[in-house]
């Protein structure tokens, strides 16, 4: 470790690591760049090894997967150099040009540069995570069915495993769609709220809020805080969507959720069949429909207004 890390102040360890951080994400552009032209000129062979990805993997000590990414990730960089020259110059970071590259294997180069400085714009503007959520839009509206393709595989990913008991401890392990994450974490939120002097820590919190679900669920106790007799309303999945969407009109966005992440037209339109449509209009009307309908927020304007 450095020695005049020592030294330094709460804010100069700050902007250290900040600028660090800035240090490494020019380095990828120059890394990604120099991966395409080994790769190219065949330089890996000289190694034994058979392609880029496991050479980088052995020699970069990095994963399989991370190997992978980072192989892919600098052929489709070579084909969007404005996405490339703003990881060079520290406009982006690395992982804002992954999705890029990601959403370029998925939908194509060629249309992901029709659209390069609005995706730029964006990722400059937002995390990583955030920004992900703008390149799926992004693909579901330039490529529909391939959306729906990818969220199919998806969900034939998904998955629970309850183990057994070892060591006092039952190991549950799994996957979910966005949507049936989003319905889980709505489910048990309310019960994961920590009380007064509650010393818990979060993960724990989650986990006995799903323990209180089920439990509640077996007894035919009410799924909702405050409801013991089994006549609570249901855990309420918040989707907002756009009217083109419920439409089926051809480019029209995906549907964002509550807790994040994007979900197909047709799922949107399909849990459209079964649920409570909140319309949301422009700013001034909500104010209007607050001032004027009831001294409270009702509880879909308030989903509005979260939504705006």
């Amino acid at each position: 470790m450095p020695g005049w890390l020592a030294g330094q102040s709460g804010s100069e360890l700050g902007a250290a690591i900040i600028k660090g951080r800035e240090v490494v994400d020019r380095m990828e552009a120059v890394n990604g760049e120099a991966t395409r032209r080994f790769e190219k000129t065949g330089g890996y062979r000289a190694d034994g090894a058979l392609g880029m990805t496991p050479w980088l993997r052995t020699h970069g000590k990095l994963s399989a997967g991370a190997a992978a990414d980072h192989v892919e990730t600098a052929r489709q960089l070579e084909k969007l150099p404005r996405t490339e020259e703003a990881l060079a110059r520290g406009e982006i970071g690395y992982q804002h040009a992954v999705a890029m590259a990601r959403t370029a294997e998925h939908v194509e180069a060629a249309q992901v540069r029709k659209a390069e400085t609005m995706l730029l714009k964006a990722a400059g503007n937002m995390d990583p995570g955030q920004f992900a959520s703008v390149t799926r839009d992004f693909e579901h509206r330039v490529d529909v069915e391939g959306a729906l393709n990818d969220a199919n595989r998806a969900h034939r990913r998904r998955y629970l495993q309850i183990g057994e008991a070892i060591n006092g401890l039952v190991r549950i392990e799994g996957q979910v769609t966005p949507d049936a994450g989003a319905i889980i974490r709505t489910a048990i939120e309310p019960y994961a709220r920590p009380s007064k002097g509650d010393d818990r820590s979060a993960g724990q919190r989650l986990a006995d809020a799903l323990v209180e679900v089920c439990r509640r669920g077996r007894s035919g106790q009410g799924s909702e805080v405050g409801h013991t007799n089994g006549a609570g309303p249901r855990p309420q999945l918040v989707i907002t969507a756009a009217a083109d969407t419920l439409a089926g009109i051809e480019g029209a966005p995906a549907g964002q959720l509550e807790w994040g992440g994007t979900v197909p037209a047709e799922t949107v339109r399909r849990l459209a069949c079964d649920s409570a449509i909140t319309r949301i209009t422009g700013l001034g009307e909500l104010e209007w429909e607050i001032s004027h309908s009831s001294r409270t927020i009702p509880p879909a304007t308030r989903r509005a207004l979260v939504a705006r």
